[in-house]
C-alpha cells in the first residue's frame, strides 16, 4: 500500500510539474508564434531590397547588393507611379482628416435631426466590398458626363477622380477613429475653460484639440495607409493614371523589380515612425489628464436624544 501512494504521488507530481509549464509557457510561445506570423512577411520584403536578382523577378535569393537602394526609382514608370501615389495619399488624409475630425465632433456633441441616419451612413462605405464600391464610383463618373458638371471635373478618370474616391472612403475611418477618442472626453475641462473666460474658439484650440490630437493623428495615419496601398478601387478610377499599387499589378506578370521591395521598405518606415509620434502624444495627452478624485461624503449629522426629547417635555 505504501508503495502504490508513494508512485500515485510521484505521477501527481510530475504532472503539475508539467501543467504549470505549460500554464507558465503556453502564452508567451502563442506571443512569439502570432507575432513571428505577422513579422515575416515584412521581414523577406526587407530582407530582399538587398537582393541582386539576375533577371527581372526578385524571387531568389543571390546576393547582398545595395544597387537597388542607390537608384529605388531606376525603372521605367516607377517614379511617376510613386509620385501619384504619395500625392493622392497627403491629400486625401488631410482632406478625409479634417472633415472626418468634425464629422466627429458634430455626432458626439449635438443633438440633431437625421443624426442616427448619419451615424449608419457612416458605415457604409466601410461594409461595402471594394470592389462594389469601385464599380458604383465608376459608373457615377462616366455618367456625370450627362449632367451640368463642367469638362475634366468627374471625367475622363485622372488623378482627381482616385483623390475623390479616396477622400470618401478614407472620410468613414477617420469619424470611427476620432468618435473613439472623444468618447471618453472630460467635458469638465472645458467648462471650467469657459468659466475662467475662454470663449468657444479658444476653449476649442486650447483645451479641446490638444487632447483630441492623438485620436486624429492616428485617423490620419490610418487614412494614409489604406490610401497608398489601395488597389480596387483606385484601378476603376485611376483611367489612365498609374499609382503605386497600379505599378505593381502590371509588373507582376513579367516580375516585380527589386526597386519595389526598396520602396515597400520605405513606406513601412515612414508608417514606423508615424506609428511612433502616435503613441508619444498618446502619452503626454494621457500624463497631462488630472487624475480622478473621489470625494468622500459628508457625514449626516444625527440629533442627540436630548435634543429629540426636549420638544415633547415642552409639549407635555
Amino acid at each position: 500500500m505504501a508503495t502504490s501512494s508513494v508512485a500515485v504521488g510521484a505521477r501527481r507530481s510530475r504532472a503539475d510539474r508539467v501543467a504549470r509549464a505549460v500554464d507558465h509557457w503556453i502564452l508567451p510561445i502563442y506571443v512569439v508564434g502570432v507575432t513571428a506570423y505577422l513579422i515575416l512577411p515584412v521581414a523577406v520584403m526587407i530582407l530582399f531590397s538587398f537582393n541582386d536578382p539576375t533577371g527581372r523577378s526578385n524571387l531568389v535569393w543571390r546576393g547582398f547588393s545595395l544597387e537597388a537602394w542607390l537608384s529605388p526609382l531606376g525603372r521605367p514608370g516607377l517614379g511617376e507611379a510613386v509620385r501619384n501615389s504619395l500625392v493622392v495619399a497627403f491629400l486625401s488624409t488631410i482632406i478625409a482628416t479634417a472633415l472626418g475630425t468634425l464629422i466627429a465632433l458634430a455626432l458626439t456633441r449635438y443633438q440633431f435631426r437625421g443624426r442616427a441616419t448619419t451615424n449608419v451612413l457612416i458605415f457604409l462605405p466601410m461594409a461595402t466590398p471594394e470592389i462594389v464600391l469601385g464599380a458604383s464610383l465608376l459608373t457615377m463618373f462616366v455618367a456625370s458626363v450627362q449632367l451640368p458638371i463642367p469638362q475634366g471635373v468627374l471625367f475622363p478618370l485622372n488623378i482627381r477622380t482616385i483623390l475623390i474616391a479616396h477622400i470618401m472612403f478614407n472620410i468613414s475611418f477617420v469619424v470611427v477613429t476620432v468618435k473613439a477618442r472623444l468618447s471618453n472626453f472630460p467635458r469638465n475641462l472645458e467648462e471650467a475653460a469657459m468659466d475662467l473666460g475662454a470663449n468657444e474658439w479658444t476653449t476649442f484650440w486650447k483645451v479641446t484639440f490638444p487632447l483630441i490630437l492623438p485620436g486624429i493623428l492616428a485617423a490620419a495615419l490610418l487614412a494614409f495607409s489604406l490610401s497608398i496601398d489601395d488597389y480596387v478601387i483606385t484601378s476603376f478610377t485611376a483611367g489612365r493614371t498609374s499609382t503605386f499599387p497600379i505599378f505593381i499589378w502590371g509588373s507582376a506578370r513579367i516580375g516585380v523589380p527589386v526597386q519595389v521591395n526598396v520602396i515597400g521598405t520605405a513606406f513601412f518606415l515612414i508608417a514606423v515612425g508615424f506609428v511612433a509620434i502616435s503613441t508619444l502624444f498618446q502619452s503626454r495627452a494621457n500624463r497631462q489628464l488630472p487624475p480622478e478624485r473621489i470625494v468622500p461624503a459628508e457625514p449626516t449629522p444625527t440629533p442627540s436624544p436630548a435634543r429629540v426629547a426636549q420638544p415633547e417635555a415642552q409639549e407635555v
